[in-house]
């Protein structure tokens, strides 16, 4: 008898039997056999049309006279090539028009019935191959985990710092969300990303980040656990509801927890107060106009004193062997070798 595969094993088999749905294949098979269907009968009918405009050059034993529904016979039986031979030209001009037109119309057709026949066929191993190309730009890649309003709104701004669409992997499970992002041009990987195989399905063992933007909170902790799991090197990101629950998050694995309703709810009271204020944060989180915060290692010539850094604009923080340092703090006050800064980058600069 077969043994059981392995936990391991059966882990990979459910990876590679989890759907993926590619970019660029927005017009189903089931699509596009519909269009040639169309254009098959739309071939009938301009037979048929042909063949009733000059019917006095056509012949039927049967019947003297060729009437519309004769027309569309002969057209059937001719375009299809059954050719039972009862309906058939006997002038001149009629066998012209059937070497010209009626001739061509039934090659097409034929072309159309074998092209159909192949492609369905081949859509199976063309969609193997798609696949394989997608998996192949799975390194070093982002995971979105949802792709609602946070996701989407992560995507834009990993597009805007000059990420590649085929780097980064959606994970969803609603159809309509799906058929937008990969009309958006990023693959979705079908199903819930709590779920490992589903994880696996995405190449999370070679992702570099997991944006974790599901809907409920209990489900990003379930994410990040499992993310955290199987790419124990990946910055994982995740955001919640409510700030009770950004512990949670952190003890799952998250290296960074965002609590969108406290961050709108916080921007809402600056804004009765100080609405200026909440323009400039909401310019800092627009990227590639405006003001934007940007992060860079400082060269060799910067080390020194943080005053004397004239690029790329005010400093807010520093960062020193993954702690993060204020700006008003003496530590920040000089800069050493392998210190990134953490500071805010106006575009005017260079309009």
């Amino acid at each position: 008898m077969p043994h059981a595969p392995e936990p391991a094993e059966s882990t990979r088999l459910a990876a590679e039997g989890t759907p993926v749905e590619l970019p660029g294949g927005d017009v189903s098979p089931l699509g596009r056999i519909n269009q040639r269907l169309l254009f098959a009968l739309g071939l009938i009918v301009f037979v048929a049309l042909v063949t009733y405009v000059g019917r006095d050059g056509y012949y039927d034993p049967e019947d003297p006279s060729i009437s519309l529904l004769d027309a569309f016979y002969y057209s059937t039986v001719s375009i299809t090539t059954t050719g039972y031979g009862d309906i058939r030209p006997v002038t001149d001009e009629a066998r012209l028009f059937t070497t010209l037109l009626v001739t061509p119309a039934r090659v097409l057709f034929l072309i159309i019935l074998v092209g159909t026949t192949l492609e369905i066929l081949a859509e199976r191993t063309r969609y193997a191959y798609r696949l394989r190309r997608w998996r192949r730009n799975l390194k070093d890649h982002t995971i979105i985990c949802g792709y609602g309003t946070k996701g989407r709104s992560a995507i834009r701004t990993l597009v805007a710092q000059g990420a590649d669409p085929s780097e980064i992997a959606v994970i969803e499970t609603d159809p309509s969300a799906r058929a937008d992002a990969t009309a958006s041009g990023f693959g979705v990987v079908v199903g819930n990303a709590s779920e490992q195989h589903v994880l696996e399905a995405a190449d999370i063992r070679e992702a570099k980040a997991v944006v974790v933007a599901v809907d409920r909170d209990d489900a990003a902790v379930l994410v990040t656990l499992t993310a955290r799991e199987l790419a124990p090197g990946a910055k994982i990101v995740a955001s919640v509801r409510e700030e009770e629950n950004v512990h949670l998050l952190h003890q799952s694995g998250a290296d960074s927890v965002i609590t969108s309703s406290d961050a709108a709810g916080r921007l809402l009271g600056i804004a009765t107060e100080t609405p200026e204020a909440v323009e400039i944060i909401e310019d800092l989180l627009t990227l590639g106009q405006g003001l934007d915060i940007v992060q860079r290692e400082i060269t060799s010539e910067e080390v020194g004193p943080l005053t004397a850094l004239k690029e790329p604009g005010p400093v807010l923080a520093v960062v020193r062997g993954g702690e993060l340092i204020r700006f008003d703090s003496e530590r920040a006050a000089t800069l050493v070798a392998g210190d990134r800064v953490v500071a805010v980058h106006s575009h005017r600069t260079n309009s």
